[in-house]
């Protein structure tokens, strides 16, 4: 039998055509393309909101701690002066029902406990840099009861008559700055689902037409000639489907004149 010629060209041409191609829905392309997007610009808008918003919210305790700390120097000042004990332990001891507060108390300018909201006083939580920065305010992390607490100091009359102490429980800080940073993101979250939802509708609406330009080309393909194509629309898909029907009505033309012939 005579075997048949195959050049190396055709060869080539077989081999490229024999290739499969990866098929994929318009659609859901566009759908994960935008969604991909969404996403990555959330998780990258979540994660700084999240940094931006903890940090505020820590500010804002903080300041939270010097303002109680700053009231209870002043209402202090003249019962310390005084040397009303009495007093100075209701003072305190409101100040340490405060939602949120540890401990709060009183320290002379010796190092000595004026007042205490907690009794007895733990030996723990005695701050002894108190006596030598007693003029100005400061801030530590102190440990009470095996639990961490941020305490703030403020001097009382600049320091001369001793220190106003306020501790807040740091686990407390941290849920309040997580439940108020949470709440921001899972809004961010619901944003990212309604874009995500956006997007899969304007792919829909932009597939549409294609899919039927897509339709009415292989009904042209087919011979089926007859059904004038109506496009109402200004774009490119418009253009497209205008170029369509002029396709349709040149071989419909042909078609009429070879069947005449």
């Amino acid at each position: 039998m005579p075997q048949e010629f195959v050049s190396p060209e055709t060869l080539k041409i077989g081999k490229a055509i024999s290739v499969p191609l990866h098929k994929g829905g318009l659609k859901r392309k566009i759908i994960m393309t935008f969604s991909g997007l969404i996403l990555v610009l959330g998780i990258l808008v979540i994660a700084v909101v999240y940094y931006l918003t903890g940090n505020a919210l820590r500010k804002q305790v903080d300041l939270r701690a010097i303002a109680i700390a700053t009231n209870l120097s002043d209402a202090a000042a003249g019962f310390v002066s005084r040397k009303s004990t009495l007093e100075a332990d209701a003072l305190i001891a409101k100040y340490g029902r405060l939602e949120g507060v540890a401990y709060a108390f009183i320290q002379d300018t010796k190092g000595g406990i004026i007042a205490s909201s907690v009794q007895p006083f733990p030996s723990e939580i005695k701050d002894s840099s108190a006596i030598t920065n007693r003029q100005v305010s400061s801030s530590r992390v102190a440990n009470m009861r095996g639990r961490s607490v941020l305490e703030t100091q403020v001097p009382i009359l600049d320091g001369q008559l001793g220190t106003a102490h306020v501790g807040l429980w740091a686990d407390a800080v941290q849920q309040e700055v997580h439940a108020t940073v949470l709440q921001i993101v899972a809004l961010v979250g619901l944003c990212l689902f309604g874009g995500i939802l956006a997007a899969a509708v304007l792919a829909g609406r932009t597939t549409t037409p294609i899919l039927e330009l897509k339709s009415i080309a292989d009904n042209i393909s087919r011979g089926q000639l007859d059904t004038a194509i109506s496009f109402d629309s200004n774009d490119e898909i418009g253009e497209l489907a205008r170029s369509l029907e002029r396709m349709r009505a040149s071989l419909k033309a042909a078609m009429t004149r070879l069947n005449k012939a």
